[in-house]
């Protein structure tokens, strides 16, 4: 089973959208778990306030440093590597949600406001993340994206796992296009080579459409592609 812990000031946003389809059919058949805790529990105030004053001016709060370091204390028999999500971390990608489906889980801490006090990353020696090159308002939605990516992974959660190899990023290339019925919509037809029944043009086809489609859409994709 792999296993999911989140530090979070909004454990109520969990299990969300992993609730559903794969992921949440994946959930209910124990092939893999989800602890929730609530960040905000380990605060010393009365009112149950986590943040400060940045040193140095700025705009924004930062997360106490001590309150974060207690939550995760409280989780330290969870298994897996201590994930922060910020846009200054390494950028997740099928390649890595490779590796993290392959491990026995991950422990996913997720900020808010302006983020957390550096020296908690620095003494845990945490793990930072980024989905992308945008901000979000905090690291939840950001932790649900990388579970979601790395949960489908996990062997018997797709039915069809041969169907994962033709996935985008496989390989380097994007997905090829892809076609149901009817045969006619809108006046464009289903490539004739799709109705062939002749498998080795069928795969030709596919292999020539993805790099043609990463050649034109993703150049950095399709240099590695082409030097590997």
């Amino acid at each position: 089973m792999w296993n999911a812990t989140v530090l979070s000031l909004f454990p109520e946003m969990f299990p969300g959208t992993l609730d559903f389809s794969i992921a949440g059919k994946a959930l209910r058949k124990n092939l893999w778990s989800l602890k929730t805790v609530n960040i905000r529990q380990f605060s010393n105030n009365k009112n149950g306030k986590v943040d400060e004053v940045p040193f140095g001016g700025g705009p924004g709060m930062v997360i106490n440093p001590e309150v974060l370091d207690k939550a995760l204390k409280f989780v330290a028999k969870a298994v897996g590597r201590r994930i922060y999500l910020t846009p200054r971390g390494k950028k997740f990608d099928q390649e890595f949600a490779k590796k993290l489906s392959q491990e026995k889980g991950a422990v996913f801490i997720c900020g808010r406001y302006e983020g957390v006090d550096e020296r908690f990353l620095i003494h845990n020696e945490i793990e930072e993340v980024s989905v992308g090159d945008f901000v979000l308002s905090g690291g939840e939605i950001g932790a649900q994206l990388i579970m979601d990516a790395t949960i489908r992974l996990i062997p018997e959660v797709i039915g069809n796992a041969a169907g994962l190899v033709d996935e985008s990023f496989e390989r380097h290339l994007l997905e090829y296009p892809l076609y149901t019925h009817p045969r006619v919509w809108k006046d464009m037809e289903v490539p004739e080579v799709l109705l062939s029944g002749n498998h080795k043009k069928i795969q030709m086809w596919k292999l020539k459409m993805s790099e043609k489609l990463t050649k034109s859409r993703r150049p950095d994709l399709w240099s590695k592609y082409i030097k590997s």
